[in-house]
């Protein structure tokens, strides 16, 4: 048992509450939030860590969408418009799957540890991140995901499928959590979206898709037209969007569901997400490379969104802190003031709730997964303070452990 004390504890609870010279007890769940004075004389024998002035003690970064299987890209894609970097990506693929050795991942996860990341939500296409993830001492949702739109290949691709979730399912334990991911409606046959889906309610395990994350998706999905009907010709003559917005996002009612993007998603749309209670993952550095919009985040309920990075192959960094400077850049029509504790809240309590672990809060019965940050700062601009100063973290904690 522990008690650490900081100049402020940045809380990231509903009321986004900052306390000032206080203290936190914890072990492995945060126990008690008090007065220093009042935890040491309450808990007598715990270890007392009293941070440096101007400390600040915050939840533990949270990223729920991450591709580490693409962590050796650096200049091998092109950016600037979605279909040219796609095309590169399946020119790419094999190549950067074979230079993306565990020793690279673990280099990624080891930054994202530095810079504050506890948990993360790792999209795995082919499993081949799944070693690294599993000796990683920070929390990952393991999706395990799935694509495929031929029918006549629905059996085989299920199979595979199962055969990777169960392989996941054999190693779980309380910081690997299995996950599906149903990677898009213009690359997923409904068949096999609605069986993994059956799955994921049986297990109530949580979901993760793209949706409508670039215009070239929006039209292909809305009329069959576009550059995707390009893009498809090449490998079925005759291929057909397989369901509507609308269709596609019932299939995930009864799922605990993360929609990525949704940069090209309509009021509608994102309104029918709201009602099935999913969630919205907003990646605005992967949406400027692929040129596909911005997400327009102030017509959207605030509780519904949270932050993520994507992968290297649409980013140049996996660190939280540089993602949210970049958003306080995108987002011209919010006010500083307002944007900078959203965004603590993306990548915190938001994130919680939305991959559905027992963080991103500093709350009694919570995870002690905390970060500790060093910042000379006014409790009136912290958050704002926090994103523009912080790159990598003081210390980091998991479970109650430094790490």
């Amino acid at each position: 048992m522990k008690i650490i004390s900081a100049s402020y504890i940045l809380r990231c609870n509903d009321q986004f509450e900052i306390l000032k010279n206080s203290a936190i007890c914890f072990d492995k769940k945060i126990l008690a939030i008090d007065r220093l004075e009042i935890l040491t004389k309450k808990y007598p024998k715990a270890e007392v860590i009293e941070l440096p002035q101007n400390s600040v003690i915050m939840p533990g970064l949270i990223n729920p969408h991450v591709h580490l299987e693409f962590s050796a890209n650096k200049t091998d894609l092109q950016y600037g418009s979605f279909m040219p970097w796609l095309g590169s990506v399946i020119k790419k693929r094999d190549d950067l799957l074979s230079k993306c050795s565990d020793e690279v991942i673990e280099k990624q996860l080891k930054i994202m540890q530095k810079s504050g990341t506890t948990t993360f939500g790792a999209i795995s296409s082919f499993g081949n991140d799944f070693d690294a993830c599993l000796k990683s001492p920070q929390r990952v949702v393991f999706f395990t995901e799935l694509l495929g739109s031929r029918p006549d290949s629905v059996d085989i691709l299920f199979e595979d499928f199962k055969s990777k979730l169960k392989h996941v399912e054999q190693n779980e334990n309380e910081r690997l959590i299995p996950a599906i991911s149903i990677h898009s409606p213009y690359s997923t046959h409904p068949i096999l979206a609605r069986n993994a889906l059956d799955i994921a309610r049986k297990y109530n395990y949580v979901v993760s898709t793209h949706f409508m994350e670039s215009m070239a998706e929006r039209e292909w999905i809305d009329n069959g037209q576009g550059e995707f009907a390009e893009f498809f010709n090449n490998f079925s003559p005759d291929a057909k969007p397989m369901s509507s917005p609308t269709q596609f996002i019932e299939l995930f009612r009864g799922c605990k569901t993360l929609f990525t993007h949704c940069v090209q998603a309509s009021s509608d749309e994102i309104e029918k997400i709201k009602e099935i209670d999913g969630s919205i993952t907003h990646c605005p550095v992967s949406n400027r490379l692929l040129g596909v919009g911005r997400l327009e985040i102030e017509n959207i309920e605030k509780s519904m969104l949270n932050l993520g990075t994507d992968g290297l192959s649409s980013n140049i960094s996996l660190n939280l802190w540089d993602e949210m400077k970049m958003a306080l850049m995108l987002h011209h029509k919010e006010s500083l003031s307002k944007l900078a504790p959203l965004l603590l809240h993306m990548v915190t309590r938001n994130a919680a709730k939305a991959l559905h672990v027992e963080a991103g809060e500093i709350t009694e019965g919570k995870f002690a997964d905390f970060i500790v940050c060093d910042i000379d700062s006014d409790q009136d601009n912290l958050a704002l303070n926090l994103i523009l100063q912080t790159k990598f973290t003081k210390a980091t904690y998991i479970a109650g452990e430094k790490i």
